[in-house]
């Protein structure tokens, strides 16, 4: 099955924060594929797939980069498809990373998430598909109103916790 969204990584130690995404597009059953590319390390590879990408089938890339968090931008420089940038939590909590992709110049814009945010990235690429596709659309509402059920088993839990008062001397 071609790929609809591609996920990038600057590096594989960033996977255990981008298993996230890939669990939800799993559970969408919206196909994608996983790399690990370096804007810094391996530029050349990085152009090349962003050029390639439409081509392929793909109709989103969420790139994942910590530090200097350049590769959303740099793939976003080489394609026209949406990118969607993950900032890295690593130096300084992830705030390097996110103002890295962030701070993009006028005509290439990279949509960003919240530091170590891919869960989010994947639902935003989930939306970005559900406008031309009326199965992902239903997914996502379904996903959405999960959300909501999950807030109301959560408030009858508490509701069931017994309050205590504190008596101070």
């Amino acid at each position: 099955m071609t790929p609809l969204v591609s996920i990038i990584m600057g590096s594989t130690s960033d996977l255990p924060v981008m298993e996230k995404a890939m669990g939800l597009l799993d559970e969408m059953e919206i196909p994608f594929e996983v790399n690990a590319l370096s804007a810094h390390r391996t530029p050349k590879a990085v152009e090349q797939f962003a050029q390639d990408a439409k081509g392929r089938g793909v109709k989103v890339i969420i790139a994942a980069a910590g530090m200097a968090a350049a590769l959303p931008g740099v793939i976003a420089a080489s394609t026209t498809l949406p990118v969607i940038g993950v900032p890295i939590k690593g130096m300084l909590d992830g705030l390097d990373a996110l103002l890295s992709i962030v701070q993009m110049p006028p005509g290439i814009p990279v949509a960003t998430v919240g530091v170590n945010g891919a869960l989010n990235a994947a639902i935003l690429a989930a939306e970005m598909l559900a406008l031309g596709d009326e199965d992902v659309a239903r997914k996502v509402e379904n996903y959405k109103s999960r959300l909501g059920e999950k807030i109301e088993k959560a408030n009858q839990q508490l509701a069931d916790i017994k309050q205590y008062s504190y008596k101070t001397n």
